[in-house]
């Protein structure tokens, strides 16, 4: 009897799988189930720390509708798209910055925003997502690790919008933008004699930057979080009236609408910057934790992305994006416990906002972009 042999039938087309509705729809699943619940979350707690307004949960959830259509907008582009794209998104946002300068609106003594036909908005915001893609273009294409001179490069890249951000003034956001293009440089595997350069430059240039460069306000943010009982009545009150309202919490908080501190006003910027003490004073230490898991599967689902990127254009914004996403929680939970100065960074997808909500949530769409990118078949 001969020998049996198993083979396959002949094709008639490719032997693919068709892909599924969330591959169709260019939609990274559990990415969105885990923005979904974070965003309801949020919209929970900014009910009480609204003083339980329903207009400012409906105003929130009209931003988040907004900003999840920009999303899926976002996330139909290719990462090869939007590797061409990049340089000309920066291009527009620089010159944008050019514009506050000299036509931007003021308010409390910064001139941030540009008003065109009744539209007011950030061009600072544009830049978040710029900058990194701009970084991720340019050393995406080259050998990797990066030279001195594309170093070098990249960091110009970073600073021209980051200096236009200073002379606003706005610190805060002109340092977290320098973060998302380093952070770029770094995903792009340089070596640990430029990291440790960086910091020690970084060290030595603290007191020429509290000399020259930083405003009193800003120093007096810095001295404030020294000894904020040095002025229990101004420039301390921020902070003694967070920790009070998160150390009154506990474990499980003082229910729903019941936190002392924010519903009696006690509280500055309870809905905005200052809104996790709300959720600590409320929910207590249990409703923190459940925030951070949150925070903390969306960062490892985000990491994952990244490291099954097609491309270096897509790893190294994938790792940029989830980095600066990061330090937006880190930077906003230090400051409200007293760790960092008071720099007015929103705690990302639950403090209230418009323009930093669509911008997080279109950083979101090039994570999904690159999650459903096709993959390459390798012979």
């Amino acid at each position: 009897m001969s020998e049996y042999v198993r083979q396959m039938p002949d094709a008639v087309g490719p032997l693919t799988r068709p892909p599924g509705v969330a591959r169709a729809l260019h939609v990274d699943l559990p990415l969105l189930l885990l923005l979904l619940l974070l965003t309801a979350y949020g919209l929970v707690v900014l009910y009480s720390a609204s003083g339980q307004s329903m207009d400012a949960v409906l105003r929130q959830g009209r931003f988040f509708t907004v900003a999840y259509l920009g999303m899926f907008v976002v996330a139909q582009f290719s990462p090869v798209r939007w590797s061409r794209w990049s340089p000309w998104g920066y291009l527009l946002g620089v010159l944008l910055l050019v514009a506050v300068a000299f036509v931007g609106v003021g308010a409390k003594g910064a001139q941030r925003w540009l008003d065109l036909g009744g539209f007011r908005f950030q061009p600072s915001e544009i830049m978040k997502l710029a900058v990194p893609m701009t970084i991720a273009w340019y050393l995406g294409n080259r050998m990797l690790p990066p030279g001195p001179k594309y170093i070098a490069a990249c960091l110009v890249i970073i600073a021209v919008p980051a200096g236009l951000i200073v002379r606003q003034p706005d610190l805060g956001t002109s340092l977290l933008i320098a973060a998302s293009g380093l952070f770029g440089i770094f995903m792009a595997g340089i070596g640990w004699r430029f990291i440790i350069g960086a910091a020690l430059t970084a060290v030595f240039s603290a007191w020429p930057a509290w000399m020259f460069l930083l405003k009193d306000y800003q120093k007096q943010r810095i001295l404030t979080l020294l000894n904020p009982e040095s002025d229990k009545l101004g420039a301390g009150w921020n902070i003694i009236q967070s920790k009070t309202a998160i150390g009154s919490g506990g474990w499980s908080g003082k229910g729903w609408t019941q936190g002392t501190q924010s519903q009696l006003d006690f509280l500055p910027e309870s809905h905005t910057d200052f809104i996790i003490a709300v959720l600590a004073e409320e929910f207590g230490l249990r409703g923190v934790l459940i925030l951070m898991g949150l925070y903390l599967l969306i960062l490892l689902r985000a990491f994952w992305i990244g490291l099954h990127a097609q491309s270096s254009y897509g790893r190294i914004l994938c790792g940029s994006i989830t980095l600066t996403f990061f330090v937006y929680i880190f930077v906003n939970m230090g400051m409200v416990a007293g760790l960092l100065p008071v720099v007015g960074v929103p705690l990302p997808l639950v403090s209230a906002g418009g323009t930093s909500i669509v911008t997080l949530m279109a950083g979101f769409g090039l994570l999904m972009a690159v999650s459903t990118e096709k993959r390459v078949v390798r012979q």
